[in-house]
């Protein structure tokens, strides 16, 4: 079952020069695209402005993380052939898959109103295009590179978003070469530690923008329907697994890098510089800092942050949608149905940089809808038979899981008490 919609999939034999290990990887790069969108750009910017190094900590152990939920993705969805809301979909009873495709799908709409905000952002910034106008432009092009994938197919699609994956790099690696980063600082701030409730909620809005659930429900379909089962039986699924083990981390390392220097870029060049609070004010600053040409890389960067991430985020939506529900909706029905929540935004005139943050704390309270099954199936043996999570997996697994919802909850606890 490929992914619903005009998502078609491509599932064919793998003929023998994708036998190489390099011809193996890619998948994981499409996902790793969701640990690089505007809300990452918001809430790590955010961090090392207002906080210096202090939260480098959050980044390192949510990239951790999620090399190890987005391995266990993929292998569900390698070993048993299904995507995670698939087997969920199968496993659940109708009132129950109702709801939880309720909450799915509202993950999926607070993605989407980042990655789209983000892009209108970035038009902004480097042409000067109104922000409604540029989030009208982010939907159309993600819906032309949605048309590369149901028509080239899967492989075609993953290099695209390779590409624009090197490009999102570049754009914001460049301004940390040019900074006078305090490397001793840095370290330090691999420590784990707060300075108060706001530094609890902003790393909650760290690790919505990090460990995504969107990213958990869909590199289970990307791996499943990239090796359907005559390409398992013909490559063999342990050196499948080995080369996803590797697709995993290469892609997150690089999706790691640009996270944590953004975090660097910003602790070195904009504390105490007005206006950072928000991605216009902190390319301002940028720019004003470091030169109009790293503001303009900067730019480029974000705007392919937002369309890469738009189009991967639909994927993973209609995925959900079809997974759960059985039901084929055409791409472009979703497309407008998602988009419509952030041209709302974007026409009532509310903070953009704000509602980016916002967005990933609504992506972190939806984590653990996605992780708890992802976990509990992946140390199935009903599902994974002998490739089922051995007792050390399976503790990492959970206490992943223990601290993200913990943090969830004390995110809950001090949102509520700030406003009472």
């Amino acid at each position: 079952m490929g992914v619903p919609g005009s998502l078609v999939v491509e599932r064919t034999s793998v003929p023998r020069r994708r036998r190489r290990p390099a011809a193996l990887l890619g998948p994981a790069f499409v996902a790793a695209i969701a640990y690089v969108d505007p809300g990452n750009v918001a809430a790590n910017l955010t961090a090392g402005a207002e906080y210096g190094y202090l939260l480098v900590w959050v980044l390192v152990a949510a990239n951790a993380m999620a090399v190890l939920v987005q391995y266990l993705s993929a292998k569900l969805g390698l070993v048993s052939g299904q995507s995670l809301p698939e087997v969920l979909g199968q496993r659940m009873p109708r009132t129950s898959r109702l709801l939880f495709w309720g909450q799915a799908e509202l993950v999926a709409i607070a993605t989407d109103l980042a990655e789209v905000i983000g892009g209108a952002i970035a038009l902004q910034i480097l042409f000067g295009v109104p922000l409604l106008l540029g989030g009208v432009i982010v939907g159309i092009i993600s819906t032309a590179l949605l048309a590369v994938q149901s028509r080239r197919g899967q492989r075609p699609f993953e290099f695209v978003i390779i590409g624009l994956l090197a490009v999102i790099a570049v754009g914001f690696l460049a301004g940390l070469f040019v900074s006078s980063v305090s490397w001793g600082e840095a370290a330090g701030g691999l420590v784990p530690r707060f300075d108060g409730a706001p530094t609890v909620l902003l790393a909650a809005s760290m690790l919505g923008a990090t460990v995504m659930p969107h990213a958990i429900y869909l590199h289970s379909s990307l791996s499943r329907d990239r090796h359907d089962d005559e390409a398992r039986s013909r490559i063999g699924l342990q050196r499948l697994l080995r080369a996803t083990k590797w697709d995993v981390g290469i892609s997150l390392l690089i999706a790691g890098s640009v996270n944590v220097a953004m975090l660097l870029l910003a602790a070195a060049s904009l504390p105490g510089v007005a206006g950072t609070d928000s991605i216009e004010g902190a390319h301002a600053a940028i720019e004003s800092q470091l030169g109009s040409a790293i503001g303009v890389i900067f730019g480029i960067g974000l705007l392919a942050s937002g369309l890469a991430s738009t189009s991967v985020g639909c994927y993973a939506g209609a995925s959900i949608m079809g997974g759960l529900l059985r039901v084929r909706v055409p791409l472009l029905t979703r497309r407008v149905i998602t988009l419509i929540p952030a041209l709302v935004v974007l026409a009532v005139g509310v903070n953009p940089t704000w509602a980016l943050v916002l967005s990933q704390v609504a992506l972190s309270i939806g984590i653990p809808f996605a992780l708890i099954p992802l976990v509990r199936l992946t140390s199935s043996r009903s599902v994974m038979g002998s490739h089922a999570n051995r007792l050390p997996m399976k503790m990492v697994a959970w206490l992943v899981v223990a601290l993200i919802v913990a943090l969830n909850l004390a995110l809950i606890y001090l949102t509520v008490a700030g406003q009472g």
